[in-house]
């Protein structure tokens, strides 16, 4: 069955943008694999639900800017909207685990229909939710 299995996200650096996904966001390193021509296949992905590694679902292929065009469009990718989405089973714990490892929260946690979410930045400046659905 068709699935999007990866979502290029485009970065200043390589070894900076991994420290910060599996860091502070705690993803896994699923790959990272040198090209031969200064460039490097990098995919990250969240974890399993329950905190083990091998989860399954939609990684982010972490791309090294090539061009200027490129450098001004790391951390607006999404015009300023929050473009990704983290799913958490547990949000207090994943909450406070991304606060002390100082990823930035920009807006306060919020308990809606759908779930209890908050919106953080990314290294970038992109925006995301950490959402546990209802």
């Amino acid at each position: 069955m068709p699935h999007i299995a990866l979502v290029t996200l485009v970065v200043d650096d390589y070894d900076r943008a991994i420290a910060h996904y599996t860091q502070a966001l705690g993803f896994e390193l699923v790959e990272d694999t040198d090209r031969g021509d200064g460039s490097r296949w990098v995919v990250v992905r969240p974890r399993a639900l329950d905190g083990t590694t091998g989860g399954a679902g939609t990684g982010l292929l972490l791309g090294r800017a090539r061009d200027d065009a490129q450098r001004a469009s790391i951390g607006a990718q999404t015009g300023g909207r929050v473009g990704f989405f983290l799913y958490t089973d547990d949000f207090a714990r994943d909450h406070a685990r991304m606060t002390a490892a100082g990823v930035r929260f920009v807006q306060e946690t919020r308990h809606e229909p759908y779930g209890t979410v908050a919106v953080f930045e990314d290294l970038y400046g992109n925006l995301w939710d950490l959402l546990q659905p209802a």
